[in-house]
């Protein structure tokens, strides 16, 4: 049978094709080891594969055709019809058996995890030695990613904190991701509505971030290369990356690593981990509030892994990362297509 998963570790940059713009990039930084919490790809033959099984891909072509662009309505109808399609098809057996056994062997606890080796301590029974306890981050990776012409960023959508329960769900709905309104516009206005864009889905360990944020390495207001930016919110990253809060912000010069500018935010709410939902939103404890979310140390160190990973790329990168129990993890690393 052909091999519908990878390892981050079996993944390079080269591989954007089977594994999208993200899934290839976080097999690249695993394979030259920077810190990425383990994970897996579903890889885009997947995606291809279910569509051929479920038998409904001349069913989608047949909706996209329907589409009237210059009527938001018409793009919002069909749409749902699309999403509806592949929520209702099942995943074939085989296919099913290969994600379910590799997320269990993701999950599983093993005597090396991460937050062993982080703490130098044994598994507790509650949290397993892992990171976010046995639950995982799935996200959309599509094979269009973060090429030439168009990024994908922020037109398909990620589930943080999936459950074994709610995995094959919450994989269908990254596929179908490919169809939302604005995906469904973007590849019109990028001219790939009439060639194949296929999706992978990466399955990530999740980290239970106190904080995360994003950093720019090239400042993107300036565009001045010898600085780097980086923004740091309480919580989970999807506070910052859906512009629901302000974060702290801090410029840093390059070149030695100095500080050059701090920016502090009053962060009043943050996202969690919940069992049931997922995420919920939670307050921030009042003396936290209004606290310099990093301290320079911190500041400083992860500017040099930023500044490591844009070396190794050798372009300017837009970074998500997550910090837990004194250590950064890096769980995105894309171009800056802006520039």
């Amino acid at each position: 049978m052909q091999k519908f998963t990878k390892t981050f570790k079996q993944l390079t940059k080269k591989d954007v094709n089977i594994a999208g713009g993200k899934g290839a990039s976080l097999g690249e930084m695993t394979k030259f080891g920077f810190h990425v919490p383990p994970g897996f790809v579903i890889l885009a033959p997947a995606f291809d594969y279910f569509l051929e099984k479920g038998d409904i891909l001349a069913d989608i072509e047949a909706q996209l055709k329907k589409i009237d662009y210059d009527d938001i309505n018409s793009v919002d109808r069909y749409s749902n019809v699309i999403r509806d399609v592949i929520a209702d098809t099942h995943i074939s057996k085989d296919l099913e058996k290969t994600i379910v056994d590799s997320f269990k062997k993701l999950t599983k606890p093993h005597p090396d995890s991460l937050l062993r080796k982080e703490r130098g301590v044994g598994s507790s029974p509650l949290r397993r030695g892992r990171l976010g306890g046995g639950l995982v981050a799935v996200r959309s990776s599509a094979t269009a990613e973060d090429s030439d012409i168009a990024s994908w960023a922020g037109e398909l959508e990620s589930y943080l904190n999936t459950t074994e329960k709610t995995l094959l769900a919450n994989i269908k709905k990254c596929w179908s991701s490919l169809f939302t309104p604005r995906a469904i516009f973007y590849r019109k206005e990028k001219k790939l509505h009439d060639s194949h864009v296929s999706v992978a889905v990466v399955v990530q360990e999740m980290v239970e971030s106190e904080i995360s944020g994003i950093t720019f390495t090239v400042h993107p207001v300036t565009q001045d290369k010898n600085q780097m930016i980086i923004e740091a919110g309480w919580g989970l990253g999807e506070s910052i990356v859906s512009g629901a809060i302000t974060p702290d912000s801090y410029v840093i010069n390059k070149k030695d690593f100095l500080i050059i500018d701090i920016n502090i935010s009053k962060q009043e709410r943050k996202i969690v981990r919940d069992l049931k939902k997922g995420t919920k939103w939670t307050s921030v404890p009042k003396p936290d509030q209004e606290k310099q979310i990093l301290d320079g140390s911190r500041i400083v160190e992860l500017a040099k892994i930023c500044s490591s990973i844009e070396k190794h790329y050798k372009k300017p990168q837009d970074i998500e990362w997550a910090y837990r129990a004194g250590k950064f993890y890096i769980t995105q690393s894309r171009p800056i297509t802006t520039l």
